[in-house]
């Protein structure tokens, strides 16, 4: 069912304040006592996640993200040409590091997933009990790939978090492979979704020249947005051979940037 990039649609069954359309939800940037989830609940939950949660943490440190509160998603691209990275186990390895470095955000354990590629998939979720070899049996259970709207897959994005009830700002971890269907659709969808408290961050996955993401990356604020509302880089052409804490180290980047200007635009408390 098509919706507005500012409408709401229900994805979960009692969401807490949830705003009225056409208003913007509301974030406040939060900081805890250390990490949302505790070495000792991971080890016990998930030691598979050991090694990554903690080069995570260092990352999170050395980028002054320790003790912030996130709500954390994943967006991945199962556009055809994407069928060698799942094949493979990229995908996965990238789903373990965001959800071991989620667990450092969220309490919850959890992150959405939403797969895309002509369309929008409902959200799925991994978690810390279950998480191996999930993301190759949802890619699966979906079928026939397609294309690559990234204006679906933000927008299913911005629906999931205005309907959801978070009061911490989201941050999206957006997979893939190569440009979007409608390039001047999805910079009118970024652009405007800078009003909302939700940071993207893009990775390309393979050889492609990303001139379009380069092109997201740096459009300037507050000339078409309110703010720097994302950033990118490139894992290359096997995402598996880059280093866990080069990745951590790219993920974290410039979400600290935006907070704080995202902070005194007014789009976060």
């Amino acid at each position: 069912m098509p919706f507005s990039l500012f409408g709401r649609k229900k994805s979960k069954p009692t969401p807490s304040a949830a705003p009225a359309a056409g208003a913007a939800p509301s974030a406040t940037v939060r900081s805890g006592s250390g990490s949302a989830v505790s070495l000792d609940k991971i080890e016990r939950s998930a030691p598979g996640l050991v090694s990554l949660y903690k080069a995570a943490g260092v990352s999170l440190e050395k980028n002054r993200l320790a003790g912030v509160r996130a709500a954390v998603y994943l967006v991945l691209d199962r556009s055809g040409s994407m069928a060698p990275f799942y094949k493979n186990g990229s995908v996965q390895a990238l789903a373990d590091r965001v959800l071991a470095a989620a667990a450092h955000f969220d309490d919850d354990g959890t992150v959405p997933v939403i797969f895309f590629d002509t369309k929008a998939y409902r959200a799925e979720e991994i978690s810390l009990d279950n998480y191996g070899g999930r993301i190759a049996a949802l890619h699966k259970k979906l079928g026939h790939m397609g294309t690559t709207d990234y204006v679906s897959a933000m927008e299913a994005v911005i629906a999931h978090y205005r309907s959801c009830g978070a009061t911490d700002p989201a941050f999206v971890i957006f997979q893939t492979d190569g440009a979007p269907n409608n390039a001047k659709a999805a910079e009118k969808t970024l652009c405007k979704a800078a009003e909302l408290p939700i940071f993207w961050q893009f990775i390309g996955f393979g050889r492609d020249e990303f001139r379009f993401l380069h092109r997201l990356d740096d459009l300037p604020a507050p000339k078409y947005r309110v703010v720097d509302n994302a950033g990118f880089f490139e894992a290359g052409a096997d995402p598996r051979r880059m280093r866990d804490g080069d990745l951590f180290d790219n993920l974290m980047n410039e979400f600290p940037e935006w907070l704080q200007t995202a902070k005194a635009a007014g789009v976060l408390r």
